[in-house]
């Protein structure tokens, strides 16, 4: 009987904690008004932050740090970009997504590096991009134990729990006056062995959902 309570507890509070770490999602309420003059949007490469465990800080320069958070914003841009491109074949999305190798491109002639990308507008962005709206990403990365330690509680005590945890917000701005018209915000968190590819399928397979150029929009 104090098992079977115990148990009752445990899916409650697990139940608590999944509904309290849920997605946050805003949509404008003049959205509907910007929808149908949308031809194109741009995915922006990812603004990525990583919070390095100790012992890879002190084996980390900080220009090796900003390398991989840039090759990782790229990661993201390039994982997004392809599950929304299958998602338009099944929901017929309202606009079409500029590919990023055009987008990466007309932002190297402009000479705007991935990590300065936050430094201008959406409205330039756009401008320079040649779209109606940009879909930007900022994710922040942390690792509260070293993959060794993970392994170790997930054999001593059977619950494999995360070892990694990425905050991440989805925006969508319009290009005229850089309203924001989109927002989502996620937290992934993954187990021994996550990669870029699980953490964009955790949260586009929520954020689709939601996502504002659906036909019904």
């Amino acid at each position: 009987m104090r098992i079977s309570t115990l148990g009752s507890l445990f899916i409650a509070l697990f139940a608590m904690l999944l509904t309290a770490c849920g997605p946050s999602i805003y949509l404008a309420n003049d959205f509907r008004s910007y929808a149908p003059k949308h031809k194109t949007v741009a995915i922006l490469p990812a603004y990525v932050t990583m919070q390095m465990r100790p012992n890879q800080a002190k084996n980390t320069t900080l220009e090796q740090q900003r390398e991989i958070e840039n090759k990782s914003g790229i990661d993201y841009q390039e994982k997004i970009y392809a599950w929304l491109l299958r998602r338009t074949q099944q929901r017929g999305y309202t606009v079409q997504f500029q590919d990023i190798t055009q987008t990466n491109a007309r932002l190297r002639e402009s000479q705007i590096p991935t990590a300065e990308l936050r430094s201008h507008t959406p409205q330039e962005l756009a401008k320079i991009l040649g779209v109606d709206a940009v879909l930007t990403t900022n994710v922040r990365t942390t690792k509260p134990m070293s993959d060794g330690a993970a392994v170790a509680v997930g054999l001593l005590v059977g619950a494999w729990g995360a070892t990694n945890q990425a905050n991440i917000t989805v925006n969508i701005h319009e290009a005229d006056a850089g309203k924001l018209l989109w927002k989502y915000d996620y937290v992934a968190a993954g187990s021994v062995g996550s990669s870029t590819e699980s953490t964009v399928n955790m949260l586009m397979r929520n954020a689709s959902k939601k996502f504002p150029y659906t036909p019904k929009s």
